[in-house]
């Protein structure tokens, strides 16, 4: 026992000026406990930095130091209240205890902290909690296998015995020589407590205007994402998406500011062509019956789509990657069909992916984890409903398990019979002990399902990858050379590379078969994964995806390359547009090769978590909305001159069509009138 801890033996004698002098100095242990965190996560995350000015991290620490004064105040909240009593303020060994267990969950954070901004470009959310909701052994193998969990571990452990050295040491240094309490009378103890808790309330409010106390934007004060992300402080961001994810009452769900009729008004005016017509208009907001024009349909009767994992548009040589040769498969494919060149996914995490791409449904604020939430049972207008009611045969293929995100219960209830996954597997190249097979297993083995699939009858099938996503399926000898030269970005783009290996061996397979004459492919990413760009406040990057069509007279009748804006939303309507004849769906999206001429595409975006910042993209324009904050207007710019640039005036349209649209979809899902039908 050092001496700092020997003291704590001696009789607590402590008077009102040492109390307030220890309660001080822990703050101020506390808050340097946070500058330093956030010193490492601006050091780990570095390559972030790119050409911003170092007054701009000056900024980022100061307005950290705002947030972090307010977890100190809420830490050292019990301290403040033992001012009303002798006995509390000499209980230093609790309040050692205390200070301690908060400082290391503080630590346990800030490491956690690193990684998970490194991964998703966010400070701690809620995804946090819906991963403790997934099966906890998968998610301790990604962990373990994904990261140095021993050294963080080690290092936690280390760190919390400094720092309850520390508040001994701060213990010692605080305490009467006379060995006995001061009599000091309630009232004057009563009035310092008032003063104390006076400067605390200004402290956690974090101003002292009229108004909301200290909020998230508070942080949004320069020009760089990052140094923005910085200013936050990582346990209060976790400790609100805590609040918002256990709430009966969905209080993170979108609110509603329009009437409601001119909310459904403005969402049909984004959203119906003049080849839809309603139906159901009183009850439903946009169910519609979509009658594509014969000159737009292609000569196919099956679908495949295959769901690439984080194939992210900035690391796809055919949209202009800066980092040669990740993709040189998919390159080539893209050449035989349609790209579109400003595709994006609706979230940024598999599920939402999954769920906006099949059943057309968009990712809502409150709504992020839909497939497991009780309106994800409802049915939806996705390709599921629509194929299955016209006698297709399905198949899913999978790398992993289908209890994951609740995708065999989610699908099944949409339509789908046959899934095949990580247990269906024999003896294949190589099983990952987290998520499952490799992507070169899954193609091999989808290849052989579809191959088998009845002849006389028609089929959609959904390939979804996995490879691509920490810790990386790969196999032990690589078949690609792995990248050596983009630092943290370094096995993402290993892992992407392997991706697009195994899907030209897919290709080289299904070429040969006889359904391949017959059969619209759909390449789409479910989501991006960040770079060292980040393109306006909503890190755009994370959100672009490519969409390839693939089939007979693709390239005939549309071209190459489209520049329509498009989301994920709108992959089954643009399916259906090229198969042809009448359906009727309630989708969130439109046919990108059915739209009005001189129409440059729109789409709403959101990515996981707890963040309620959203957007909506319309040609080279994103209006960006935070929650509770005016909007911003940014012409962007995707490829290897990716960026972004700020707009002087803000397109009010454009604001009322994000309004609208989640409003309106918002309430569709609550009132179960998202689908084909209403429920009976």
């Amino acid at each position: 026992m050092t001496s700092c801890d020997k003291s704590s033996l001696r009789p607590a004698a402590v008077t009102l000026p040492h109390h307030l002098g220890f309660t001080v100095l822990s703050g101020l242990i506390l808050l340097l406990l946070c500058t330093l965190l956030r010193a490492a996560l601006l050091v780990y995350n570095r390559e972030l930095i790119g050409d911003s000015p170092a007054a701009v991290f000056a900024e980022a620490f100061f307005n950290g130091l705002r947030f972090d004064l307010r977890l100190v105040v809420f830490v050292c909240a019990p301290l403040l209240l033992a001012l009303l009593s002798h006995r509390a303020m000499a209980a230093r060994r609790l309040q050692r205890l205390w200070l301690t267990g908060c400082g290391s969950l503080i630590l346990l954070l800030g490491v956690t902290e690193l990684d998970f901004y490194r991964e998703f470009h966010q400070r701690l959310n809620s995804l946090v909690f819906q991963y403790l909701q997934e099966d906890l052994g998968t998610v301790s193998s990604m962990l373990w296998h994904g990261f140095p969990v021993v050294r963080y571990l080690l290092a936690w452990a280390l760190a919390t015995w400094l720092l309850y050295w520390l508040f001994g040491c701060l213990d010692r240094a605080t305490r009467s020589a006379a060995g006995t309490h001061s009599g000091v009378s309630w009232y004057l103890r009563g009035t310092v407590f008032v003063l104390c808790l006076l400067v605390a309330v200004v402290a956690a409010r974090g101003h002292l205007r009229q108004g909301p106390p200290l909020r998230w934007g508070d942080a949004y004060t320069t020009e760089s994402m990052f140094a923005n992300h910085l200013g936050l402080n990582g346990v209060l961001t976790l400790a609100d998406a805590a609040r918002h994810s256990f709430s009966a009452h969905r209080d993170n769900a979108w609110q509603a500011t329009l009437p409601a009729k001119q909310a459904v008004a403005l969402t049909r005016e984004m959203l119906l062509t003049p080849h839809d017509s309603l139906v159901d208009a009183e009850r439903a907001a946009v169910r519609r019956d979509f009658r594509p024009p014969a000159a737009n349909t292609l000569p196919v009767r099956n679908v495949v789509v295959i769901l690439m994992e984080s194939f992210a548009g900035h690391a796809v040589g055919a949209l202009g990657s800066k980092v040669k040769g990740i993709t040189p498969n998919f390159d080539r494919l893209a050449e035989e069909g349609l790209l579109f060149e400003r595709f994006f996914s609706n979230g940024t995490h598999t599920h939402q992916g999954m769920f906006a791409t099949m059943a057309c449904f968009p990712n809502l604020p409150g709504f992020e984890y839909l497939m497991r939430m009780p309106e994800g049972a409802h049915l939806f207008s996705g390709l599921p409903q629509q194929l299955s009611a016209r006698g297709y045969a399905d198949l899913y293929v999978y790398n992993g398990n289908f209890q994951w995100d609740n995708q065999s219960g989610f699908f099944s209830n949409q339509g789908m019979t046959r899934f095949i996954g990580r247990e269906d597997f024999v003896d294949p190249v190589f099983m990952d002990p987290t998520w499952g097979v490799s992507d070169q297993d899954m193609f091999d083995r989808a290849a052989e399902e579809l191959a088998r699939l009845p002849a006389g009858r028609p089929f959609y099938a959904l390939l979804q990858t996995l490879s691509n996503h920490t810790p990386y399926a790969l196999p032990e000898n690589l078949p690609v050379e792995p990248v050596t030269d983009q630092g943290s970005l370094n096995e993402h783009l290993t892992a992407m590379r392997y991706a697009d290996w195994a899907l030209g061996r897919f290709f080289e397979q299904v070429k040969q078969a006889p359904y391949y004459k017959d059969t619209l492919f759909v390449l789409v990413g479910d989501h991006g994964f960040g770079n060292r760009m980040q393109i306006t406040e909503m890190d755009l990057s994370r959100f672009h995806v490519p969409l390839l069509l693939i089939g007979p007279g693709v390239q005939e009748q549309f071209g190459r390359r489209s520049r329509t804006v498009g989301t994920q939303v709108d992959v089954v309507p643009t399916i259906m547009g090229r198969l042809g004849a009448t359906t009727r769906h309630q989708c969130w999206g439109r046919d990108l090769l059915n739209l009005p001429e001189g129409d440059p595409g729109i789409g709403v975006i959101k990515p996981s978590g707890s963040d309620q910042t959203v957007a909506i993209v319309r040609g080279g324009h994103i209006l960006v909305q935070p929650k509770d904050f005016a909007p911003s207007l940014y012409r962007y710019r995707l490829g290897a001159r990716a960026g972004a640039e700020r707009e002087a005036a803000v397109d009010a349209q454009l604001a009322r069509y994000l309004e609208a649209f989640l409003q309106t979809a918002t309430d569709s899902l609550r009132r179960n009138t998202a689908g084909v039908v209403d429920p009976r």
